[in-house]
């Protein structure tokens, strides 16, 4: 490039050669122009230009559009993804609502339960000492009543031993019945 500039310089135009050729001959003869060589260099210009153009420009341009068109599937894809995703969230944020929902109203339903259980085997409880309780009383009734004719027994025999030996008689079973019956209702009484 250095080589051009006083190549140029050297060969600048003069003020007498402008009007006799003109500006075209004048860069005609600067710049050494041949016209077969120079038609013949913008016809090859235009045939690498023309065969660029399609066999690197538009195959290079076919593949930016794809890409393009891939890209923009691949965002409308992550679009759809992310509303997705949003919907998924939001759906599991429901279920997970809904989960605690159920389980407080299972946790309250088994205390009412275990409540109501509870006052059922109380109440079982109750009746079954009470049973117990009666029967206790029923046996321990049981028990005076037995102990009671024992005693009348013993306490009438004793009393007819006694009766036999202070009267030195020898007593009956009617004697020792009467005694006994008239002893007792004394007793009782």
């Amino acid at each position: 490039m250095p080589a051009i500039i006083p190549f140029l310089a050297n060969t600048a135009p003069s003020a007498g050669t402008e009007s006799s050729g003109g500006v075209m001959q004048q860069i005609q003869t600067t710049f050494h122009i041949e016209w077969p060589f120079f038609i013949s260099q913008v016809i090859c210009f235009l045939i690498v230009a023309a065969l660029l153009k399609k066999f690197a420009f538009a195959p290079v341009q076919k593949m930016l559009e794809q890409r393009r068109e891939r890209i923009a599937e691949g965002e409308e894809k992550l679009r759809q993804i992310q509303q997705q995703l949003a919907d998924s969230d939001k759906r599991t944020a429901e279920a997970i609502a809904k989960a605690n929902e159920d389980a407080k109203r299972m946790i309250n339903e088994a205390r009412e339960s275990a409540a109501a259980l509870s006052e059922q085997k109380a109440q079982e409880a109750i009746t079954q000492a009470q049973q117990v309780l009666s029967k206790a009383e029923a046996a321990a009734k049981a028990e005076r009543e037995q102990m009671a004719t024992e005693l009348r027994r013993e306490f009438g025999r004793l009393l007819a031993s006694t009766a036999a030996q202070v009267t030195g008689k020898v007593l009956t079973d009617e004697d020792r019945r009467r005694l006994n019956d008239e002893a007792l209702a004394k007793v009782e009484s």
